[in-house]
């Protein structure tokens, strides 16, 4: 069993940060990886909120700015998935984390910062379309789609950021959502609307079904007032209607919201001692790459005044 002043579980910009502070303490730590790191900005087509970079960044550059700068630090960095993380009492507080490859880390404090999935729209045909037109990830699926017509589902920035990188590839974009209004930010709807010949809003509607043979061609949406239904003639869906908490490994009395990401307070802090978490795994309101890097920061301070407490 590997021991650990710190352990980072996920390695999006919240957690590459944490590791970032973490380490430069002197404590000795570790991330915990199941994927590439990057976290959600891998499949972002491009930044252009990120405070010094004026003229926006690929969300891969990001990433592998954040990866690299972390690189730069003695820290362990672990390819494994975590299937439990438990609390035990052995001279006060420890943390065991059993990973799938059967192996477990120790240490006296965790940051969770395992972000979120795409939610599915959750209809009959999605599953049956998944890599045949239906995609989470215009970024990674979008260049298959090159002078084709396609959708996209959602009414946020992701929605719209990832409308506006399409435009730039595909022949149309139906963008639809089941609101009148958007939620998304207005620079993002004000470019929208400036090319009507390329991106059409669909509004007031969702998706009812799915169809085509041997992929997909046609997207049937149905207007939630009237229930009028209207086909549109696509080859590609893409879906963002939000996340789920990537959570499945927390212990159960971890508090958390009704949607399942996990409570904490403005430090970070859990409501079980040594736990903290950041990012989108957090239950709040804006998540974003800059807000992620905050709780990153964050939490890792708190990590680390909690350690100073410990051996005191």
């Amino acid at each position: 069993m590997s021991k650990f002043d710190a352990v980072v579980i996920g390695s999006g910009p919240a957690g590459l940060n944490a590791a970032l502070y973490l380490v430069r303490a002197g404590l000795k730590t570790a991330i915990l990886e199941k994927n590439t790191a990057g976290g959600q900005v891998l499949s972002t087509a491009e930044v252009e909120n990120y405070l010094g970079f004026p003229k926006g960044a690929k969300g891969w550059e990001l990433a592998d700015l954040f990866s690299n700068h972390v690189n730069e630090y003695q820290v362990e960095r672990i390819r494994a998935d975590v299937t439990k993380l438990e609390t035990i009492d052995e001279n006060g507080v420890m943390h065991i984390i059993h990973l799938e490859n059967g192996e477990t880390l120790k240490t006296r404090a965790v940051i969770i910062a395992t972000g979120a999935a795409n939610r599915p729209l959750g209809i009959a045909e999605e599953e049956e379309y998944k890599g045949k037109g239906v995609s989470y990830c215009a970024l990674c699926d979008g260049n298959f789609y090159r002078g084709l017509d396609v959708a996209i589902v959602g009414g946020g920035d992701s929605a719209l950021e990832e409308a506006l990188y399409l435009s730039r590839i595909v022949n149309k974009v139906y963008i639809i959502h089941r609101r009148e209004g958007f939620r998304g930010t207005q620079i993002y709807l004000d470019k929208i609307r400036s090319m009507p010949e390329k991106i059409e809003l669909v509004t007031s509607c969702v998706v009812d079904s799915l169809a085509g043979s041997p992929a997909l061609q046609k997207v049937i949406v149905r207007h939630v007032e009237t229930g009028e239904k209207r086909e549109l003639a696509v080859e590609g869906l893409f879906v963002y209607i939000g996340h789920i908490p990537n959570t499945s490994f927390v212990p159960e009395n971890l508090e958390r919201n009704e949607q399942g990401f996990i409570k904490t307070d403005q430090e970070m802090l859990t409501n079980i001692p040594g736990i903290f978490a950041a990012g989108d795994i957090r239950a709040k309101m804006c998540r974003q790459v800059c807000t992620a890097v905050g709780d990153g920061a964050t939490a890792a301070s708190s990590a680390i005044r909690y350690l100073e407490h410990l051996n005191a």
